[in-house]
């Protein structure tokens, strides 16, 4: 929403309309027009305008807030008609990523939702003369550091933050709505009359994607968000028998250390639970302060694999074993029947690197590669 908005203020600019500090924009999701604030548009040059908006996710806490968009927009030189006569219908728009947007690191191309192209298409379409060509090109010039704190390089997005979002209303994985969502589902997930006592719990939205490559059942899985802690207990309450924790090992690492909502906001300490159980696997001061002074849990046992890769197999199986044994703990102090709960973790190259005890069990179970 916010990229599309600063593309309709610099798309005005280019047009020659008078600022103003909101732009209509159609959401789609939910729909009808909205106002959305915009902070800046102005001409660069002949044919060159920019427009500036800033993230405000809601009351949701969010990576995002605060985020400035630059977008700069220039007219392009017509496309060639084929053979028929006819111009492409895509060829409207070519979008280009700047700074900080990230892109799949295969094609270089911008990664972007299919929500978000459908938003620039119904609201800068209609303002492209026909015959015309718009080019914009998208900055975010905090992105690439923001980035460092998500897990997108684990599915080939790199240099910057992926243009995802799926609606409008922001969903932030901490906010106590998406909870209720969750939970809604969940429940209706176990009191369907084919629940055979299977679950697996994946840990945001890259998660979900990989799952099923892994082979897991689509039937099976549930996206948790970072309510990680309720979600479990409900789970329990609600009959679940088996349940597997599917995620990422910069994330899923909270667990170990007994965090059971994720959201970096609230909770962190991942290096400090990495060094902590590094240590009760033998590793030396040196080895510790290296893995504490690592930008990020996957740069950290990346780094260890190359020193010392016995070390690094043995911490990353110890890792999983204290998310299985954190868990069973947390649903005993919060009365929940008893589960069988297994932990998998997956890279930022989209392999799964590790299976606690249980874990290995219910891969193997409910079918997935190993």
């Amino acid at each position: 929403m916010w990229l599309t908005a600063a593309a309709r203020a610099a798309l005005g600019a280019l047009r020659s309309e008078t600022f103003r500090p909101e732009v209509p924009l159609e959401l789609l999701l939910p729909p009808g027009v909205a106002p959305i604030p915009v902070r800046a548009a102005a001409l660069l040059g002949e044919g060159l305008a920019l427009g500036e908006s800033c993230c405000d996710p809601g009351e949701g806490l969010d990576l995002t807030r605060g985020l400035v968009v630059w977008v700069t927009a220039r007219w392009l030189p017509p496309q060639k008609a084929g053979p028929d006569g006819v111009v492409a219908g895509a060829d409207w728009l070519l979008l280009e990523p700047g700074e900080g947007v990230g892109v799949h690191e295969a094609t270089g191309e911008a990664c972007l939702s299919a929500y978000a192209r459908r938003l620039l298409e119904v609201n800068l379409r209609p303002l492209v003369p026909p015959g015309r060509r718009l080019g914009l090109t998208v900055v975010l010039p905090d992105g690439r550091r923001l980035a460092q704190r998500t897990s997108n390089a684990a599915f080939g997005v790199v240099d910057g933050l992926a243009l995802i979002g799926t609606q409008a209303e922001v969903q932030a994985g901490a906010e106590p709505n998406q909870l209720a969502r969750t939970l809604e589902t969940l429940a209706g997930r176990v009191a369907a009359t084919d629940f055979g006592g299977d679950l697996v719990l994946v840990i945001g939205q890259n998660g979900l994607d990989l799952a099923p490559r892994l082979g897991l059942p689509q039937a099976l899985l549930l996206k948790a968000g970072n309510w990680l802690g309720p979600v479990l207990v409900a789970a329990a309450q609600g009959g679940v028998e088996r349940l597997l924790l599917f995620g990422y090992q910069g994330k899923l690492i909270k667990l170990a250390g007994g965090i059971f909502h994720t959201h970096h906001h609230l909770a962190d300490g991942r290096a400090e639970v990495l060094t902590a159980l590094a240590a009760l696997e033998g590793a030396g001061a040196a080895t510790l302060a290296a893995l504490h002074g690592a930008a990020t849990v996957e740069a950290a046992l990346a780094e260890l694999e190359l020193a010392d890769g016995s070390l690094a197999a043995r911490l990353r199986g110890r890792i999983a074993a204290a998310i299985e044994s954190r868990a069973q703990a947390y649903l005993v102090s919060h009365g929940a029947p008893p589960v069988a709960v297994g932990a998998a973790l997956f890279d930022r190259r989209r392999r799964l690197r590790v299976c606690g005890p249980v874990g290995g069990a219910l891969m193997e179970r409910f079918g997935a590669a190993t």
